[in-house]
Parts: C-alpha cells; structure tokens; sequence
C-alpha cells in the first residue's frame, strides 16, 4: 500500500503531493510495484491541526473525480461524509479509518451499507493528545486483542464484511511498544483478519524501516503502509 499524502504538512516529507502532481507521483508508485494507492488528504502526525470537511475534500476532489479505476483505491479518512463523497466519484474502494469508527458515529454504518472494505486502526485520542496515553497497565498487546475484539462485533452490527486489522503503530505508542507490538503480530491472527502494518519512516524505527518491515513480514502481517515501495518490494521478495 503505497501512500499518496495530498496534504502540506504530513510527518514524511517526500510523501507529499500537490493534487496536479498526485496522477504522476502515481504512475511512478505502480511502476514500482504498489499494490493499492492509499490518498490521504488530512495530516495525523503528532501534534497536527485538526481540517475541516470542507479542505479535505478540496483536496481530494481533484484526484478522486478523474480516477481511472485501474488499481485498487484506499482513502485515509476520517468522516462519513468523505466516504459517501468518493464512493460517488469511483465507486468501492478501501476505508482507510485510523479511528475505527469511532471519530464519526455514522462512519461504520455508512461503509457496511456501501459494502465497503474498511481498515480498522487502534489509537487513542487526537494528534494532539496522543503521545500522552501511552499507558497500558495490562500490557500493549493485550490492549489491541481486547480492543479489535469490541470492534469486530461492532462490524458485524453495521453489516462490514470484510475488515482489515492495524494495530496503529505510533498512535499512542511508545517506541518500545511499538516493537512489542511487531514481536507479537501473531497474537491478532486469532481475529483472521488481514493485518496492515504502517511502520515506513515513523520515528521509533531510527530510520531502519526494513528492520520493522520484516518484523512485520515475519509475525504475520499481509500489507505494508509505504513510502518507498520499490525498497519495500525488495524486503518482500528478500523475505520470500
């Protein structure tokens, strides 16, 4: 999953693209062997502004409303609304919700009747707040088997079929547990999900997002979140 940040300030730099140059930066992601191309249009670095509805989909619009449909679609939002918005312009495409359902009270119904496939993400409170709620009496991984376990039943009441499992890494998360949570992946197999590990650049790996990616690769994960796909390919098919 190849990230497409349509934003002026995400944590990653190079992951940054105006909307005239989202259809290039693209090309050269497929080209390099991404397999699903995640837009997202609102920072959630630590410490980012909240955005409006309104400036998230002006940004989005542009990119969205000329889709071509020729490779998987994934949208890192927030709000029901935008759903509804883009579905309008391509159709099915995957929920990227790093809130899992819980920033929008409608987001869950909204993709269950859309049919939508739906990426559930576990975190606590806001950019803003979120390096503060790092404690987790009963142990990290424990948290996240408790937590998906909620939310699968809550999927199952708004009707999504078919839900992708992120254990949100950086989202609350000391650097520390962070890599527990990589050393314990095959404690969330038990949920049969798909399990997506965004790690690519995030600060706890020092700038070795290999070593995190086959950690990943190794415990059980099925997608990696990325910047650099062509450097990613290359640890996938060194790990095969």
């Amino acid at each position: 999953m190849a990230v497409v940040n349509l934003t002026p300030d995400s944590f990653f730099e190079p992951s940054r693209v105006r909307a005239t140059q989202a259809r290039e930066r693209i090309r050269e992601l497929l080209s390099a062997g991404a397999d699903i191309i995640d837009l997202g249009a609102v920072s959630t670095r630590p410490g980012a502004a909240p955005v409006s509805l309104r400036e998230e989909w002006r940004r989005l619009a542009p990119v969205v409303r000329v889709w071509d449909g020729g490779v998987r679609l994934s949208v890192d939002t927030t709000r029901a609304e935008i759903v509804r918005r883009v579905y309008d312009c391509v159709g099915p495409f995957i929920v990227n919700d790093i809130s899992a359902g819980e920033d929008d009270p409608d987001m869950l119904a909204t993709a269950g009747r859309l049919g939508l496939p739906y990426v559930a993400m576990h975190k606590r409170g806001n950019p803003r707040t979120m390096d503060a709620q790092c404690d987790y009496p009963g142990g990290v991984i424990p948290e996240l088997v408790a937590y998906f376990e909620d939310f699968s039943h809550r999927a199952e009441a708004a009707g999504i079929g078919a839900w992708i499992l992120d254990p949100g890494l950086g989202f609350a998360k000391t650097a520390e547990q962070n890599w527990e949570i990589l050393e314990g992946l095959d404690a969330l197999r038990v949920f049969r999900r798909p399990v997506l590990i965004g790690a690519a650049d995030k600060r706890f790996t020092g700038g070795d997002t290999e070593r995190a990616h086959r950690l990943a690769l190794r415990h059980g994960a099925d997608i990696l979140r990325v910047h650099d796909v062509a450097a990613a390919r290359r640890t996938v098919l060194s790990y095969e």
